[in-house]
């Protein structure tokens, strides 16, 4: 399970706990019922040659039309990084909340000791606005949080 791997559960697993199948299995159900709900859609980033071959996954979630709002995260298995994979994923789903959803705004946030997903946000346009201190329970503890943000308009493609 690639998502077991060290480096994607230092940033991405919030728990203290090791990541399990019934993990997996509790998580593929909770996708369901948020797509269902039209508040979050997972996206698989795979090889291009062999549809097969998981390099990643990502999502747009915290769906909100009414506010016009929604957020974007990915992770990458360690094989998969340093390719311009999260780049090239994350502009595809930020272009389909802009022209699919009509969001007129899209969130990114990351630890802010993740500069691999800062140098991603920022390959992508989005600018970063602060940080937000104590922001969300992590590993037994609160963890503060980078937030950048992606206005219609302000992909960057190179």
């Amino acid at each position: 399970m690639a998502f077991a791997d060290p480096g994607v559960q230092r940033f991405s697993w919030p728990r203290t706990t090791e990541y399990t199948e019934a993990d997996a299995r509790n998580f593929f159900e909770y996708q369901e019922e948020v797509r269902v709900r039209g508040e979050e859609l997972s996206f698989a980033f795979t090889e291009p040659r062999d549809p097969a071959v998981v390099l990643g996954g990502g999502s747009v979630y915290g769906i909100d039309l009414e506010q016009g709002r929604a957020g974007v995260g990915y992770w990458l298995a360690p094989s998969s990084r340093g390719r311009g994979v999260a780049t090239h994923a994350t502009r595809l789903m930020a272009q389909w909340a802009f022209e699919v959803l009509g969001v007129a705004r899209l969130e990114l946030t990351c630890a802010p000791d993740n500069e691999a997903s800062q140098r991603v946000a920022f390959r992508c346009g989005f600018v970063r606005e602060g940080v937000l201190r104590s922001h969300i329970p992590f590993k037994g503890g609160r963890r503060d949080t980078v937030m950048f943000s992606l206005l219609p308009g302000e992909i960057a493609l190179r």
